[in-house]
Protein backbone atom coordinates (compact mmCIF):
# COMPACT_ATOMS: atom_id res chain seq x y z
CA UNK A 1 0.00 0.00 0.00
CA UNK A 2 1.34 3.43 -0.89
CA UNK A 3 2.37 5.71 1.95
CA UNK A 4 0.85 9.18 2.32
CA UNK A 5 4.05 10.82 1.18
CA UNK A 6 4.09 8.79 -2.03
CA UNK A 7 0.43 9.56 -2.63
CA UNK A 8 1.14 13.27 -2.25
CA UNK A 9 3.96 13.02 -4.73
CA UNK A 10 1.72 11.25 -7.24
CA UNK A 11 -0.96 13.88 -6.70
CA UNK A 12 1.53 16.69 -7.28
CA UNK A 13 2.63 15.19 -10.59
CA UNK A 14 -0.98 14.64 -11.67
CA UNK A 15 -2.03 18.24 -11.05
CA UNK A 16 -3.16 20.19 -14.10
CA UNK A 17 -3.04 23.88 -14.78
CA UNK A 18 -5.16 26.12 -16.97
CA UNK A 19 -3.23 26.78 -20.18
CA UNK A 20 -4.46 30.38 -20.25
CA UNK A 21 -4.15 31.70 -16.69
CA UNK A 22 -1.98 29.04 -15.05
CA UNK A 23 -4.27 28.31 -12.10
CA UNK A 24 -4.91 24.77 -10.87
CA UNK A 25 -7.64 23.18 -12.94
CA UNK A 26 -9.33 19.82 -13.42
CA UNK A 27 -9.21 20.37 -17.16
CA UNK A 28 -7.06 22.18 -19.73
CA UNK A 29 -9.01 25.36 -18.94
CA UNK A 30 -10.35 26.56 -15.62
CA UNK A 31 -14.06 27.38 -15.43
CA UNK A 32 -13.61 31.19 -15.47
CA UNK A 33 -11.39 31.06 -18.59
CA UNK A 34 -13.72 28.60 -20.32
CA UNK A 35 -16.70 30.87 -19.65
CA UNK A 36 -14.90 33.71 -21.44
CA UNK A 37 -14.20 31.83 -24.68
CA UNK A 38 -15.62 33.72 -27.70
CA UNK A 39 -18.89 32.14 -28.77
CA UNK A 40 -20.51 32.13 -32.20
CA UNK A 41 -23.45 34.62 -32.12
CA UNK A 42 -26.76 33.02 -31.20
CA UNK A 43 -28.40 34.36 -34.37
CA UNK A 44 -26.31 33.10 -37.26
CA UNK A 45 -26.73 31.64 -40.72
CA UNK A 46 -27.07 27.84 -40.30
CA UNK A 47 -24.97 27.32 -43.43
CA UNK A 48 -21.97 29.67 -43.12
CA UNK A 49 -22.35 30.95 -39.51
CA UNK A 50 -22.29 34.63 -40.42
CA UNK A 51 -24.27 36.78 -37.96
CA UNK A 52 -27.82 37.52 -39.06
CA UNK A 53 -30.80 39.17 -37.37
CA UNK A 54 -32.68 35.88 -37.33
CA UNK A 55 -31.34 32.33 -37.48
CA UNK A 56 -32.24 31.91 -41.14
CA UNK A 57 -30.03 31.27 -44.15
CA UNK A 58 -28.25 34.51 -45.02
CA UNK A 59 -28.76 36.33 -48.30
CA UNK A 60 -25.31 35.42 -49.61
CA UNK A 61 -25.89 31.68 -49.15
CA UNK A 62 -29.34 31.95 -50.74
CA UNK A 63 -28.05 33.90 -53.73
CA UNK A 64 -24.96 31.76 -54.28
CA UNK A 65 -25.20 28.50 -52.27
CA UNK A 66 -21.82 27.12 -51.22
CA UNK A 67 -20.81 23.56 -52.05
CA UNK A 68 -20.69 22.60 -48.38
CA UNK A 69 -23.91 21.71 -46.58
CA UNK A 70 -23.20 23.47 -43.29
CA UNK A 71 -20.37 24.68 -41.10
CA UNK A 72 -19.81 23.63 -37.51
CA UNK A 73 -17.44 25.79 -35.48
CA UNK A 74 -16.47 25.65 -31.84
CA UNK A 75 -15.73 29.35 -31.36
CA UNK A 76 -15.31 32.78 -32.87
CA UNK A 77 -11.74 33.28 -34.10
CA UNK A 78 -10.51 35.87 -31.65
CA UNK A 79 -8.49 35.93 -28.43
CA UNK A 80 -7.70 33.57 -26.76
CA UNK A 81 -8.78 30.90 -29.27
CA UNK A 82 -6.69 32.49 -32.02
CA UNK A 83 -3.61 32.40 -29.77
CA UNK A 84 -4.12 28.71 -29.02
CA UNK A 85 -4.41 27.87 -32.73
CA UNK A 86 -1.31 29.90 -33.59
CA UNK A 87 0.63 28.12 -30.83
CA UNK A 88 -0.25 24.81 -32.44
CA UNK A 89 0.50 25.87 -36.01
CA UNK A 90 3.53 28.10 -35.68
CA UNK A 91 5.12 27.04 -32.38
CA UNK A 92 4.57 23.29 -32.82
CA UNK A 93 2.69 22.98 -29.53
CA UNK A 94 1.12 19.66 -30.50
CA UNK A 95 -0.25 19.11 -26.99
CA UNK A 96 -2.85 21.76 -27.84
CA UNK A 97 -4.36 19.64 -30.64
CA UNK A 98 -6.48 17.38 -28.36
CA UNK A 99 -7.82 20.43 -26.53
CA UNK A 100 -8.89 22.07 -29.79
CA UNK A 101 -10.40 18.76 -30.89
CA UNK A 102 -12.45 18.62 -27.70
CA UNK A 103 -13.68 22.17 -28.29
CA UNK A 104 -15.01 21.02 -31.65
CA UNK A 105 -16.43 17.74 -30.36
CA UNK A 106 -18.61 19.71 -27.95
CA UNK A 107 -20.25 21.56 -30.86
CA UNK A 108 -20.75 18.90 -33.52
CA UNK A 109 -23.65 16.45 -33.74
CA UNK A 110 -22.04 13.04 -33.24
CA UNK A 111 -25.50 11.43 -33.29
CA UNK A 112 -25.30 11.84 -37.08
CA UNK A 113 -21.62 11.14 -37.70
CA UNK A 114 -20.04 11.48 -41.13
CA UNK A 115 -18.68 8.45 -42.91
CA UNK A 116 -15.28 10.11 -43.23
CA UNK A 117 -13.26 13.01 -41.90
CA UNK A 118 -11.07 14.65 -44.54
CA UNK A 119 -8.54 17.19 -43.22
CA UNK A 120 -7.62 20.09 -45.47
CA UNK A 121 -4.22 19.08 -46.89
CA UNK A 122 -1.06 21.17 -46.85
CA UNK A 123 1.20 21.47 -49.87
CA UNK A 124 4.24 19.18 -49.64
CA UNK A 125 6.60 22.16 -49.29
CA UNK A 126 4.65 23.67 -46.39
CA UNK A 127 4.28 20.26 -44.76
CA UNK A 128 8.06 19.77 -44.82
CA UNK A 129 8.59 23.24 -43.35
CA UNK A 130 6.06 22.80 -40.53
CA UNK A 131 6.59 19.10 -39.95
CA UNK A 132 2.91 18.34 -39.43
CA UNK A 133 -0.58 19.23 -40.64
CA UNK A 134 -2.53 20.84 -37.80
CA UNK A 135 -5.85 19.68 -39.28
CA UNK A 136 -4.63 16.07 -39.31
CA UNK A 137 -3.50 16.35 -35.69
CA UNK A 138 -6.90 17.67 -34.59
CA UNK A 139 -8.75 15.16 -36.76
CA UNK A 140 -6.70 12.25 -35.47
CA UNK A 141 -8.09 12.80 -31.96
CA UNK A 142 -11.71 13.15 -33.11
CA UNK A 143 -11.38 10.09 -35.35
CA UNK A 144 -10.08 7.92 -32.51
CA UNK A 145 -12.52 9.18 -29.90
CA UNK A 146 -15.64 8.66 -32.03
CA UNK A 147 -14.48 5.87 -34.35
CA UNK A 148 -14.92 7.94 -37.51
CA UNK A 149 -12.48 7.01 -40.25
CA UNK A 150 -10.14 9.80 -41.28
CA UNK A 151 -8.80 9.95 -44.83
CA UNK A 152 -5.69 12.14 -44.57
CA UNK A 153 -4.37 11.14 -47.99
CA UNK A 154 -7.61 11.20 -50.00
CA UNK A 155 -6.97 14.74 -51.21
CA UNK A 156 -3.76 16.57 -51.96
CA UNK A 157 -2.78 20.19 -52.40
CA UNK A 158 -1.13 20.59 -55.79
CA UNK A 159 -0.62 24.36 -55.72
CA UNK A 160 1.51 26.00 -53.04
CA UNK A 161 -0.73 29.03 -52.74
CA UNK A 162 0.10 32.11 -50.67
CA UNK A 163 -1.48 32.19 -47.24
CA UNK A 164 -5.12 33.24 -47.32
CA UNK A 165 -4.56 35.35 -44.20
CA UNK A 166 -2.66 38.08 -46.02
CA UNK A 167 -5.09 38.42 -48.92
CA UNK A 168 -8.10 40.72 -49.34
CA UNK A 169 -11.40 38.89 -48.95
CA UNK A 170 -12.24 39.15 -52.65
CA UNK A 171 -8.90 37.59 -53.69
CA UNK A 172 -9.16 34.46 -51.58
CA UNK A 173 -11.44 32.47 -53.87
CA UNK A 174 -9.18 33.17 -56.84
CA UNK A 175 -6.07 32.25 -54.83
CA UNK A 176 -7.37 28.83 -53.79
CA UNK A 177 -8.96 27.84 -57.13
CA UNK A 178 -7.68 24.49 -58.49
CA UNK A 179 -5.37 24.11 -55.48
CA UNK A 180 -6.63 20.62 -54.55
CA UNK A 181 -6.98 17.22 -56.17
CA UNK A 182 -9.14 14.35 -54.90
CA UNK A 183 -9.40 10.91 -56.50
CA UNK A 184 -11.29 9.00 -53.78
CA UNK A 185 -14.73 7.63 -54.65
CA UNK A 186 -17.16 9.19 -52.18
CA UNK A 187 -20.42 8.19 -53.87
CA UNK A 188 -23.35 8.76 -51.51
CA UNK A 189 -21.11 9.48 -48.53
CA UNK A 190 -21.44 12.01 -45.72
CA UNK A 191 -18.08 13.75 -45.40
CA UNK A 192 -16.73 16.28 -42.90
CA UNK A 193 -13.93 18.57 -44.09
CA UNK A 194 -11.76 19.48 -41.11
CA UNK A 195 -9.76 22.70 -40.80
CA UNK A 196 -8.49 24.79 -37.94
CA UNK A 197 -9.92 28.16 -39.04
CA UNK A 198 -12.56 29.36 -41.49
CA UNK A 199 -12.14 32.95 -42.61
CA UNK A 200 -13.80 33.69 -45.94
CA UNK A 201 -14.79 30.05 -46.51
CA UNK A 202 -13.04 29.91 -49.88
CA UNK A 203 -10.82 26.96 -48.92
CA UNK A 204 -13.68 24.88 -47.54
CA UNK A 205 -15.86 25.70 -50.54
CA UNK A 206 -13.14 24.69 -53.00
CA UNK A 207 -12.62 21.42 -51.14
CA UNK A 208 -16.38 20.81 -50.99
CA UNK A 209 -16.68 21.27 -54.77
CA UNK A 210 -14.11 18.52 -55.30
CA UNK A 211 -15.78 16.15 -52.87
CA UNK A 212 -19.14 16.74 -54.57
CA UNK A 213 -17.52 15.87 -57.89
CA UNK A 214 -16.36 12.61 -56.29
CA UNK A 215 -19.95 11.80 -55.35
CA UNK A 216 -20.26 13.04 -51.76
CA UNK A 217 -23.93 13.55 -50.83
CA UNK A 218 -23.40 15.67 -47.71
CA UNK A 219 -20.33 17.81 -47.07
CA UNK A 220 -20.02 19.43 -43.67
CA UNK A 221 -17.26 21.79 -42.61
CA UNK A 222 -15.76 21.28 -39.15
CA UNK A 223 -13.56 24.12 -37.92
CA UNK A 224 -12.23 25.00 -34.50
CA UNK A 225 -12.85 28.70 -35.10
CA UNK A 226 -14.83 30.88 -37.49
CA UNK A 227 -13.56 34.37 -38.24
CA UNK A 228 -16.49 36.78 -38.18
CA UNK A 229 -16.07 40.02 -40.16
CA UNK A 230 -17.28 43.30 -38.77
CA UNK A 231 -19.61 43.73 -41.73
CA UNK A 232 -21.63 41.15 -43.62
CA UNK A 233 -19.74 39.57 -46.53
CA UNK A 234 -20.02 36.74 -49.02
CA UNK A 235 -18.50 33.42 -47.97
CA UNK A 236 -15.95 33.62 -50.78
Amino acid sequence: MLSISKLNILKAFSQRYCVLCGTLSRDDLCNPCRSQLPQIPINHCPVCLLPVKTSLVCGACLANPPAFTRINAAFHYTFPVDALIRSLKYRSQLVIAPMLANFLIEKIDISDPPDFIIPVPLHAIRLRERGFNQSVEIGRYISKKHNIKMLPDSCSRVRNTPSQVGLPWQEREKNIRHAFVCKTDLSGKHVAILDDVMTSGATLNEMAKLLRQQGAAVVDGWVVARALPATEMHFS
